[in-house]
Formats: C-alpha cells, sequence, structure tokens
C-alpha cells in the first residue's frame, strides 16, 4: 500500500492519481526524453501541476518513481510467469520484454545520475525481486531443456544488462536478442545437462 511521507496510507482517490501521473510520466518521458516537462506529465495524467508535486516534490523524485515502479512491473510479471505452461517461451518472452523496456530504463537511470542522484538507491528496494524471480524462471526453463545448465542467474543478468544497455543506445535489440538466445539455448539434440558438461 502506497503511503504519504507520514507513514499515513494514501486516500483511494489520491492513491489513483498517483499511479495516473506515474503512468503517464512513464509515457512522456519515453516519448520525449526526460527532459519533458512536469507540466506535460501533469496534462497527460489528467490531473493539476499540484497534485503531481504533491506526490513527486522533484522532477527528480519523480523519475525514481517511474524507475521504481519500472522493475516492480517487472518483477511482478516474472512472479506471474512462474507458473507458465512453458517454462521456455515464459523465460525467452520475459528477457525480451526486459530489453523492450531498457530505453525507457536508461533513459530514467541516465537523467538521475545526472542529477546527482544514485539510481542504485532506487534499484536497491527493488533489485533483489527482480533478481529472485529471474532465477525462478531461469530455474524452471533448464529444468524443462530450454535453456542450458551450466548458466547461472549471474550470467543471465549480465546478459540482461549488457543487451538492454545496448538496445537503448542503438537499437536493433532483435537480432542481438537472437544471438544471444541462441547462446543460451542447449545446441540441437543436446540436453541441458550435456550443455553444463560441454
Amino acid at each position: 500500500m502506497t503511503t504519504t511521507s507520514s507513514g499515513k496510507p494514501l486516500r483511494a482517490d489520491a492513491q489513483r492519481n498517483r499511479a495516473k501521473v506515474l503512468a503517464a510520466a512513464e509515457d512522456v518521458f519515453a516519448a520525449q526524453g526526460t527532459s519533458a516537462s512536469t507540466e506535460e506529465v501533469a496534462r497527460r495524467a489528467g490531473v493539476g501541476i499540484g497534485t503531481v508535486f504533491r506526490h513527486f516534490p522533484t522532477k527528480e523524485s519523480l523519475l525514481e518513481a517511474v524507475l521504481v515502479a519500472l522493475l516492480d512491473r517487472l518483477a511482478g510479471e516474472a512472479r506471474e510467469l512462474a507458473s507458465a505452461a512453458d517454462p521456455g517461451a515464459a523465460f525467452f518472452g520475459f528477457f525480451a520484454r526486459v530489453v523492450s523496456q531498457a530505453a525507457a530504463k536508461q533513459a530514467v537511470t541516465e537523467a538521475l545520475a545526472e542529477a546527482g542522484v544514485d539510481a542504485r538507491e532506487a534499484t536497491g528496494r527493488t533489485g533483489p525481486d527482480v533478481k529472485d524471480a529471474i532465477g525462478t524462471l531461469l530455474e524452471r526453463a533448464q529444468r524443462a531443456g530450454a535453456v542450458r545448465a551450466d548458466i547461472g542467474p549471474a550470467e543471465v543478468t549480465a546478459l540482461l544488462a549488457g543487451i538492454s544497455y545496448a538496445a537503448g543506445r542503438a537499437g536493433g535489440s532483435d537480432d542481438v536478442l537472437r544471438i544471444a538466445f541462441d547462446g543460451l539455448r542447449p545446441r540441437d539434440g543436446e540436453t541441458g545437462q550435456e550443455a553444463a558438461r560441454r
């Protein structure tokens, strides 16, 4: 549950407004870059600028909240996929979604760094959830034989970070994803266990 700075729970209408502002901010910053104004965020959210500043007193606090919301959403998606009927499709689909959101996340992270805000503080609150969820997806995909058994969560996270960074900078993630996925899958006729012994 979202709370005010004094620790009191937000009223339902205030929670709705906060959610609208965050969704609008993510859209605005993804489309126009992080130099877009908070006035544009308010307009897109259908609220007054005062409402934006009540929830997010500075643009940096809004950017940080957008980053946290992105990571929370990724962790939630990964948790939902943990019970998917096709563990391989769930793992690779999640991987592709993370990369597709890279540009927005990277823009927000860079804007926070330029403003002197350590994005690691924001990611520190949600990072473990994302890592745990990725580990679960990976383990299920490996048990199903869709991913090599000699790959651990650290390698997957490093691949995700590298490909996301490249996609955010240069685009063209489809070809890079195909190459990465080929490297993650066992070779034709090879089981996950055989890949681990390679």
